[in-house]
């Protein structure tokens, strides 16, 4: 793999590629000889090394992306998405993701939180949607996702949630609990 195949691997729209992806696209059969190149081009600084097997084009990659990269299958879910949409209010400087184990790590100055899901759910892409380098919940999963890990939990406004929606997809959850807790909420915030 010559600087050249490199630099057009880097021109794709992800701003985060993993170690194996690089493998992959570049066609090189050693791994150790393709990690040499790389730590190379990180020397030269034609490449940013986040954390190990993780790369980007420079330090303004996307945070979101790095987060479903260090984990997968994984995506973006929890307080980041309901604090985006509105539903909570306090602001949390970490990124939350779903994914197959829980884990906190700190990377490249970012906070991850990790928090595992069963894989039934993990894997079940309704209300999941792509955003083009990474995938994300939508509110109305976000929602059902931390009343899953959450036997109580405050949330300031509800309105910017369907609740149609909440209710096609809490079946997956395959949890009483939860059933309860949404007519609980949603008969307590009149939406």
């Amino acid at each position: 793999m010559d600087k050249k195949n490199i630099l057009t691997i880097l021109r794709s729209k992800s701003s985060v590629i993993t170690f194996k992806e690089l493998l992959i696209a570049s066609g090189e059969q050693s791994p150790h000889l393709l990690r040499r190149r790389l730590n190379y081009y990180v020397q030269k600084g034609e490449l940013y090394n986040i954390r190990r097997g993780l790369y980007a084009k420079d330090q303004n990659y996307d945070r979101l992306e790095l987060a479903t990269k260090i984990y997968t299958p994984s995506y973006i879910s929890f307080e980041t998405v309901l604090r985006e949409a509105g539903v909570i209010f306090q602001h949390y400087h970490k990124i939350f993701v779903a994914t197959y184990q829980s884990k906190e790590l700190e990377c490249d100055g970012q906070n991850y939180s990790f928090r595992k899901i069963k894989d039934i759910i993990l894997t079940n892409n309704a209300g999941v949607e792509d955003k083009g380098t990474y995938f994300a919940a939508t509110p109305e999963r976000a929602f059902l996702d931390v009343l899953y890990l959450n036997k109580d939990y405050h949330f300031d406004n509800l309105s910017p949630l369907n609740i149609d929606k909440i209710q096609t997809l809490l079946p997956m959850y395959h949890n009483k609990r939860m059933v309860q807790k949404v007519t609980r909420y949603f008969k307590n915030f009149n939406v």
